[in-house]
Formats: structure tokens, C-alpha cells, sequence
């Protein structure tokens, strides 16, 4: 990239939301947003620890379809949520989206919202990371702390998203292409010889569906696809944004959907479908490795343990991304310091953003090895738990505001665009924001912990819609302001 011939290394502060965007990097394809958001959604992960307890909580081996299921109610969400980009032509979106279609003070609480949940889930995902870190660096005799680890995660992460955002892609394609490819070849193995007694049909047979808990089954699921979302954070460094942000919109959805339907279908069919309950149950943090050993070869259980490592570092810089846009839009609204909307004249990146964030990251791994809290049962379980609640019913709030924002416009696309697709989303998204609820006490440990987070999430909403109103109240130029497009 070129610098400015004044000063290169320096970051100018944005003086109005079209110019501040206008000096971000412009360089990012389909394929670039794509690979950032699937990273996000962290696919080896999801196949080792994510299928397995979704097979084990269900009681059935109809775990495609819980993601096919899941599929269609992100792809329908899609539909509206791209159709609705070309006229809310900026970087917030949740936020955006959702003060165009139900007004200011709802999008301010939906802002804090969305920071607030990714945030955590951050949070959540380093320590997990330093966990998986130290096990492995533990297996080739170097022992070290998991928040030492987790440090060490932050400062790379913290690098890499203060660079060039092409830099990010990059790392992100390549690590995820090798998970990906993990993945598959674990999949030919099972599938060339031909699973566990030959293939079954079960898997994708409606009346598996109704055995055991669907409902349970469809919820993880769903959690699988937190993430996929962000395609809209960085509009403003996308090339031909129009176009770039719904087709990667829609790879991505699709893409995650198909990948993780496939998996869990050679992972039932390499466990037995008489078995795959049972066994997925028993060792769920074990079952793919298993079947690497069984159908591959046991050296590729070793290569999965370190793409483990690295696909949770893919996902938590590219959620790190996604924050540092989030802060950076909401820092140009004036909901934020004024400093975190300045742009790196060399690397054309919220550089300040990252700095903030990176900070704050830092301080939450050593207050919480300070406290001496645990990383997976408590961190990670409580903070994911959390965020996955504020994310679906930020979801759901922004389907909502699709329909209401095409309805009060005299020009709009079709009615499949802007209310029947939408509307069928957000049912759907209704339905698992219920299950999630109902279930709330199961994701994160207690019903203590779900009362408490459930309230904090409440409260942080609610805190948004306090500074809207103290805004309106006292600086009625910067809330009427609110609805300038970045």
C-alpha cells in the first residue's frame, strides 16, 4: 500500500463520517470477506468439538439436518439483510440496520449490544485458545500457564489487526484452508470405506429428526454459525461493496451450512448409526480424532491437535476484526471516543480501534487469571453463553427491522426481499432466541449464571438506549446526527 509523502507512520483523525471511510482500505474482495468470516466461524472446531455434542445432546444422529435446518433460517435472514445493504450504505450493521427499521434509541441499544456480545465472546475464545495452547505446547514437554498462552494470542492478534487488513485475510485464507482440508480428508477416509457396517440413510430421515431432543440439536447447531454476520462490518474496506457484501454473504452462509451437514454426516456414518449416540457421549473431545485414527492414520490426529490451536486463532482475529469496525463506525457516530475513528495513513486501518481493543483484551486475560477463574467452565462457558444470546436476538431484531424499513418506503424491492423472507427469519429466529432462553441455565452452567448473565445482557442493551436519550436530551445536533450514513 502507499503512504502519505507527509507523514507516513501517522493516524489522521476522521473529521466526518464520509471521509473517514473513504480513507480505509478499499482492497477486499469476495473471497477475502469470506475467508474472515468463516474463519470466525472456526470449522475444524466445530467438526471436533461442536458435532460430536450435538449428535450426544440431541440423542440422535439427525445432526445434518439440524444444520441444514440452521442453513435455510441464516439464508433466509440473508435475503433481507443483503437486500437492505445498498440503503444503509455503511459499516455498523446490526447497529444500522436495526436504527434505520425501529429508530435511534433501539439502535443505540443494539450498538452496545452487539459490542458488548462480541466482545465477551472474544474474551471467551482467548482463553479457550490458551487452554488448547498450552495442551499442545504440554504434549511436546513445555509447560506454561493457559493465560500466558493467552497473552501471547492477544499481542499476534493485536499486531496483525493494527496492519494492512489484507495482511489478516491472508492468514486467515491460508489457516483456514488447511482445517478445511483436515477436514475432508478425515471425510474421503470414512467415506472410502464406506463408515462403520456401510452407509446408512437415518441421518437425513424425518422421523430421525423426531427422535430424541431436535430442539436441543438445532440450538448447538445454530451456535455453529455465530459470526457468519459480519460480512456487513467491512463494507467499507470492500471493493464494489453493492456487490461484494451479499455475495460473500451468501458463500459464506452456504458454504459453513454445506461443510458442517457433510461432516456430521461422515461423522455418523464412521461412528455406526447404532453407536454414534453412545460414543459420541462418552469421549465427545475425542470422537474425531478417533476416527482420524481408525479411517487415516494416527499421525493426522497429531496434525488435527495443531489445527485445532490454529483455527481458534483464526477465529478469534477475525472476531477481533470485527470489533475494531464496530468500534471504528461507532466511534465516527460519536458513541464512542472521537480517537477510535482515526485511520492509519499507512496500513489504512482503525488503528486506534485495534490499540483500544487489544488494550482491553490484555486487561480481561489478566483480571480473570487474577481472579483465578476457570478457563473452560467458567470463561469461556459463561462469556459464549452470553454472547450467543445478545447475537440471535440482535438477529432477530434486525429481520424485524428489514420488514419495517422496506414497508415505510415508497420504493423497495420485491416483496420476497422485504417481507417474506425476512418475516420467515425472523420466526425462525424467534423460535431458537426461545430454545436458547428455555436452555439458557444448560449453556452456561447454572440457573444462577443464567440469571445473572441474562440480566447483564438486558442491562447493556438498556444502556445503549440511556445514552440515546441522554444524547436527544443534550446534544440534540449529534442524535439527529445518528442517522448519517458512514
Amino acid at each position: 500500500m502507499t503512504s502519505s509523502p507527509k507523514s507516513p507512520s501517522t493516524a489522521t483523525a476522521v473529521e466526518t463520517p464520509p471521509g473517514g471511510a473513504a480513507k480505509l482500505h478499499r482492497g477486499l474482495g469476495v473471497g477475502s470477506i469470506v475467508f474472515m468470516v468463516v474463519a470466525a466461524a472456526a470449522p475444524l472446531a466445530v467438526v471436533t468439538a461442536s458435532v460430536p455434542i450435538i449428535i450426544s445432546v440431541s440423542g440422535s444422529t439427525a445432526a445434518p439436518q439440524f444444520f441444514l435446518l440452521a442453513t435455510i433460517i441464516l439464508a433466509l435472514f440473508s435475503v433481507g439483510f443483503t437486500a437492505m445493504s445498498r440503503y444503509v450504505p455503511n459499516a455498523g450493521a446490526f447497529y444500522s440496520y436495526i436504527q434505520s427499521g425501529l429508530g435511534r434509541h433501539v439502535g443505540v441499544g443494539a450498538a452496545a449490544l452487539a459490542l458488548g456480545s462480541y466482545g465477551v465472546m472474544l474474551v471467551g475464545l482467548y482463553a479457550y485458545l490458551g487452554v488448547a495452547t498450552t495442551k499442545l505446547l504440554s504434549d511436546m514437554h513445555m509447560g506454561v500457564p493457559w493465560w500466558t498462552s493467552a497473552i501471547g494470542w492477544v499481542l499476534i492478534v493485536g499486531f496483525l489487526g493494527y496492519r494492512d487488513i489484507e495482511l489478516s485475510s491472508k492468514v486467515l485464507g491460508l489457516l483456514l484452508v488447511a482445517e478445511t482440508l483436515a477436514v475432508v480428508v478425515v471425510n474421503i477416509g470414512i467415506i472410502s470405506h464406506g463408515g462403520q457396517g456401510g452407509f446408512s440413510s437415518a441421518p437425513l430421515s424425518p422421523s430421525e429428526f423426531a427422535t430424541g431432543a431436535p430442539s436441543l440439536g438445532l440450538m448447538f447447531a445454530f451456535f455453529c454459525f455465530i459470526g457468519f454476520e459480519a460480512t456487513a462490518v467491512f463494507r467499507n474496506e470492500a471493493r464494489d461493496p453493492d456487490r461484494t457484501i451479499p455475495r460473500a454473504t451468501y458463500i459464506a452462509v452456504l458454504f459453513i451450512g454445506v461443510f458442517y451437514a457433510i461432516a456430521a454426516w461422515t461423522v455418523v456414518q464412521g461412528l455406526g448409526i447404532g453407536d454414534a449416540v453412545e460414543k459420541a457421549s462418552g469421549e465427545p473431545e475425542s470422537v474425531v480424532q478417533n476416527l482420524a485414527v481408525t479411517y487415516v492414520s494416527p499421525i493426522l490426529t497429531d496434525v488435527i491437535q495443531v489445527l485445532l490451536v490454529t483455527s481458534f486463532f483464526a477465529c478469534v482475529l477475525s472476531f477481533h476484526n470485527v470489533i475494531t469496525r464496530y468500534q471504528f463506525t461507532l466511534a465516527v457516530k460519536g458513541l464512542l471516543p472521537r480517537a477510535m475513528a482515526e485511520v492509519d495513513e499507512k496500513h489504512r486501518t482503525p488503528s486506534r480501534s485495534s490499540l483500544a481493543f487489544t488494550a482491553v483484551s490484555l486487561t480481561a486475560m489478566v483480571a480473570v487469571a487474577v481472579l483465578g477463574w476457570d478457563p473452560i467452565a467458567q470463561i469461556y462457558l459463561w462469556f459464549s453463553g452470553a454472547s450467543t444470546l445478545g447475537l440471535i436476538a440482535l438477529m432477530a431484531m434486525t429481520s424485524l427491522a428489514v420488514i419495517v424499513f422496506f414497508l415505510t418506503k415508497a420504493r423497495r424491492p420485491s416483496l420476497w426481499h422485504a417481507v417474506i423472507a425476512p418475516g420467515l427469519a425472523f420466526i425462525g429466529l424467534v423460535v431458537i432466541m426461545v430454545l436458547v432462553i428455555k436452555n439458557f441455565g444448560l449453556l452456561v452452567g447454572s440457573t444462577t449464571n443464567a440469571i445473572v448473565l441474562g440480566g447483564v445482557i438486558t442491562l447493556t442493551f438498556a444502556s445503549g438506549i440511556a445514552v440515546a436519550e441522554r444524547l436527544r436530551r443534550t446534544r440534540p445536533d449529534r442524535y439527529e446526527a445518528l442517522d448519517r450514513n458512514v
